[in-house]
């Protein structure tokens, strides 16, 4: 159970009140791409509203490089905010200082304002009191709805706290809740897919994993790092994270010591589509490495291994291959929970996709597998960043039962850690 105050434990009728959204959203030649994030802060607003409060958001956009990289304006989403409520939203052309403090001061119950992005400070970043101060006292309670970056100890996830009574949003609520949840308290078997580029973002959630999970699968390029560890010669020019070997190596061997003690399954792919460039025109062919790794294994007499069998020095590794993405698929249909954090292949990269992008196959089974078109429909929890943005991107959201808004923060829930931005809220008098 969530132990933070949410906005439905405080009297915010007729107050200003600070919002903290998380407005990180993918922008195309100034134009919002993906506006998943914004739709997901609907409902507090939508609560906020029908209090009566006097509502001014803020939120972050990207990496600015300063206060002048426009690029970066949070104006978009403003308009985009203005479609969805039916509502004016003024936009302030910055955070702090007298114009926002104008603003804030002059809004009436209901009305809407946007400051524009936190990041033009670099005292945003360094979680700057006196910055905090500054955005505190625009308003007379501060809500945090923006679970993409309550991991970070920010001014406006953190110090801002400290000069306002402070709580949570319904989206920061449902996010930690329902990942709480299933961590703690999952509906077995459990079953655990992670893909990506590299282990190191996610070395703890693959020790939690392998304590709670029944089946781990690893996919996306982190996966040949764990075949190079576990003895695989022939990757070619796959990506892989070299310096993570010995650590993909002990997690080998924890997974393995579980597997002799309970019935658990570590799985690595068998076979991959591999070419020689990132290219939807680029011939691919399929790898069974699995025959010639049991082959040398076994001490069949030395021969030059089959083609088919092992990845040419100019080749990468981009998916997994139809046996792999068969055989966790398949595994799902005895699965009543699923977690899935990261793509099988290069999935997401654009321009790949036609509806089914060269090397997003293995992506797209397991996603078919996770809402029910092979028959078992498991509980469905997909972590943010690239496989959520994926899932974004082909309308495929509503298939499942949740779809995080945070990447680096479900991965840091999911490993059992606390978020500074949470901590720092209100405790609920239980």
């Amino acid at each position: 159970m969530f132990t933070k105050k949410t906005i439905r434990d405080i009297d915010v009728r007729g107050k200003r009140v600070l919002l903290r959204a998380d407005y990180n959203v993918p922008l195309d030649d100034g134009k919002i791409a993906d506006d998943y994030r914004i739709k997901q802060s609907l409902p507090t607003i939508k609560y906020l509203l029908e209090q009566d409060a006097k509502l001014i958001i803020c939120s972050h956009l990207g990496r600015p490089s300063g206060p002048n990289d426009t690029k970066f304006s949070l104006f978009p989403v403003a308009k985009r905010l203005k479609e969805l409520l039916g509502l004016d939203v003024e936009f302030v052309p910055d955070c702090i200082g007298e114009r926002a403090e104008k603003v804030a001061a002059g809004l009436q119950p209901r009305q809407v304002a946007l400051l524009e992005n936190l990041r033009f400070h670099p005292e945003e970043e360094k979680n700057d009191d006196s910055f905090a101060t500054q955005l505190a006292s625009l308003a007379e309670v501060f809500v945090q709805d923006g679970f993409g970056v309550v991991h970070r100890a920010h001014a406006s996830t953190e110090a801002v706290t400290h000069h306002l009574p402070s709580v949570a949003g319904l989206l920061l609520e449902k996010e930690v809740d329902t990942i709480t949840n299933v961590m703690q308290n999952p509906v077995r078997p459990l079953m655990a897919v992670v893909g990506g580029a590299k282990i190191a973002d996610k070395i703890e959630v693959l020790y939690k994993f392998i304590d709670i999970a029944d089946f781990v699968a690893i996919g996306g390029a982190m996966a040949n790092t764990f075949l190079l560890a576990d003895g695989m010669e022939h990757i070619g020019a796959s990506m892989a994270d070299r310096d993570q070997l010995q650590t993909a190596k002990d997690i080998l061997v924890k997974a393995r010591e579980k597997a002799k003690q309970q019935k658990f399954t570590f799985y690595l792919p068998q076979d991959g589509v591999v070419a020689s460039k990132i290219d939807k025109a680029a011939p691919t062919r399929i790898v069974d490495w699995s025959a010639h790794m049991v082959a040398d294994i076994e001490n069949y007499p030395k021969r030059p291994p089959h083609e088919a069998s092992y990845v040419r020095e100019h080749e990468m590794i981009l998916d997994i291959g139809p046996f792999s993405a068969s055989f966790i698929a398949g595994s799902m249909q005895f699965a009543n929970t699923v977690v899935w954090n990261g793509t099988m292949g290069v999935a997401e990269k654009p321009g790949l996709q036609g509806p089914v992008g060269p090397y997003a196959h293995g992506t797209d089974m397991l996603i078919e597998a996770m809402t029910g078109q092979f028959g078992n429909r498991p509980f469905s929890l997909v972590g943010g960043g690239d496989t959520a943005a994926y899932i974004e991107e082909h309308r495929l959201v509503g298939a499942f039962n949740h779809v995080s808004t945070g990447g680096g923060a479900s991965l840091e829930l999911m490993a059992g850690h606390k978020l500074p931005g949470v901590e720092a809220l209100m405790n609920k008098q239980i």
